[in-house]
């Protein structure tokens, strides 16, 4: 079933095999992807969906040096490039619309103040344009701003659909600014954004509805990552954390989204299903960053019903026709961590496809 079609949106899937989004900063300091991200993602088109690195939808947004965005002229024509590359080869891509939040720094974000839901630093360096920097004291949004970052994920996704994405995937997992609403060590407001699981899912939810209503719910998914722990998101109180997902699921099930995708090291856990069953609609898993999914885990999750597709990284990363390798039980490249994060071609899209 792992390479059976599938239905998400209006895409006919060709497998169910999605590539993750994986940050590789090679897009510069002014986030513009060029040839060899047209071609990194173009090797991996024969997998059933592609969704982009995170791209930051402001510039107050941006994480990483390196990392592409959703905001220029110039940005958009290197994404138009990419997107066309791959339809070319007969792929499917959704453009992850990412805002850090408070994973980040103004050396990084070019002067942009840092911002998050509270005024609570990560405990914990980040990587700038000018070495590596303690995490700032985020300035806390007020309610009058929140709208204005609305705006933003609206606007990127508009720009997404302009640069030939098939749609776009919002990021509400792994510390960055959705997810830190969502978490109670990073969220703790005293209005109607903070406190309760059904406040602090509050904001995720407006971001999702505006972004439904300007590019289409068929063309929006959503990643979440409940009890990931990382970035300073913690989530720890099993309790809460079962009502905050339940609460922000049941909210976004009537908007009929493309996808829900879900990275959790248990995906098949009682948590992991419970929100597949309030989603109803098309369900993604992704294992996490503790181990690297096998053929075998990823056939097993299909074949069990445990979800519709299975997204992968690391595999997708070494291995450029991961689709047909997996399928024909092909041995497999192994990724080069030393790699991931660093300059050019070497570990990016100098990976052979199998030869015959």
């Amino acid at each position: 079933m792992l390479f059976s079609p599938l239905t998400l949106g209006e895409l006919e899937l060709p497998n169910r095999l999605v590539m993750a989004p994986l940050t590789r900063v090679r897009s510069g300091k002014e986030g513009i992807p060029g040839p060899l991200v047209v071609e990194h993602y173009r090797q991996r088109a024969s997998l059933g969906l592609i969704v982009s690195e995170g791209t930051y939808p402001s510039h107050a947004g941006q994480g990483f040096p390196g990392q592409p965005g959703l905001v220029t002229e110039e940005q958009l024509k290197g994404w138009a490039n990419v997107t066309s590359a791959v339809h070319a080869e007969g792929g499917r891509i959704f453009a992850q619309v990412m805002h850090a939040g408070r994973v980040t720094h103004e050396d990084t974000t070019g002067g942009y103040e840092v911002v998050a839901p509270s005024a609570i630093a990560i405990d914990g360096e980040t990587r700038t344009y000018s070495g590596k920097k303690s995490y700032p004291v985020p300035h806390a949004l007020a309610v009058e701003e929140l709208p204005g970052i609305v705006q933003e994920f609206v606007n990127a996704s508009r720009n997404a659909i302009e640069a030939g994405f098939d749609g776009v995937e919002l990021h509400s997992a792994n510390g960055y600014l959705l997810h830190e609403f969502l978490s109670r060590a990073a969220n703790q407001r005293d209005d109607i954004y903070g406190g309760s699981p059904e406040n602090r899912a509050r904001f995720v939810v407006e971001v999702a509805e505006a972004v439904v209503a300007a590019i289409g719910a068929d063309r929006v998914g959503i990643r979440i990552s409940p009890e990931h722990n990382i970035q300073g998101a913690l989530e720890l109180d099993a309790a809460d954390v079962r009502e905050t997902y339940g609460h922000l699921v049941d909210a976004l099930a009537p908007l009929q989204l493309a996808y829900l995708s879900v990275l959790h090291k248990e995906p098949t856990s009682e948590l992991v299903q419970d929100l597949r069953t309030r989603f109803n609609g098309t369900f993604l898993v992704n294992t996490g960053f503790g181990a690297i999914t096998t053929r075998e885990e990823a056939t097993a999750l299909v074949a069990d019903g445990h979800a519709d597709a299975v997204v992968v990284g690391r595999p997708a990363i070494a291995n450029p026709d991961l689709a047909r390798r997996w399928r024909e039980g092909l041995p497999v490249n192994e990724p080069d961590q030393s790699t991931f994060y660093s300059d050019g071609a070497k570990g990016y899209t100098d990976y052979p496809a199998y030869q015959n």
